[in-house]
């Protein structure tokens, strides 16, 4: 009897290990989207908000996880946040992909509202296809793994749903 092992391919950036910070990122650059959307008078300041927001949110993170592995595991602050930045730069990295895409319909000329909403739709996306390839790489089969993306996609719906409340 032979066992087939499944090889899985090297986390160079740490994209894999820091899944978790790309789910984050990206649901915070919906929610900014969302809520302030309505109230800036240009794409400029939504930009500026997705991006402020998203820094001082990881920045949170990444002193709570210094902090935290200092304590729990007895090391130097500058060791722990290290390892903290290794493990959290995808929270300020999936702001990127939402800010891009506000900054490219704005440039093929849509206004904020309309380039707001094309952004929001690409957050709703990007969680669908991050949580899909989550259950796929957990070895989910495709239902389960098409069940993952909706559970992403409610994520994003959700910020959908309170931007149109909202504004």
């Amino acid at each position: 009897m032979t066992e087939t092992t499944r090889t899985i391919s090297p986390d160079r950036w740490g994209l894999l290990r820091g899944g978790e910070g790309l789910m984050t990122g990206t649901v915070v650059s919906a929610a900014v989207i969302a809520a302030t959307a309505g109230h800036v008078d240009s794409v400029g300041q939504l930009s500026l908000a997705i991006v402020g927001t998203t820094l001082v949110y990881w920045l949170a993170h990444l002193h709570a996880s210094t902090i935290g592995a200092a304590v729990r595991s007895h090391l130097h602050p500058l060791s722990a946040l290290r390892t903290a930045v290794a493990h959290t730069w995808t929270i300020a990295a999936a702001s990127l992909l939402p800010l891009a895409v506000l900054l490219l319909a704005n440039a093929f000329g849509a206004g904020l509202v309309a380039a707001s909403w094309v952004a929001l739709a690409a957050t709703v996306a990007l969680l669908a296809l991050y949580s899909y390839l989550a259950g796929r790489r957990g070895g989910l089969g495709i239902r389960d793994s098409l069940a993952c993306a909706l559970a992403g996609c409610a994520l994003g719906l959700a910020a959908a749903a309170l931007k149109a409340a909202l504004h």
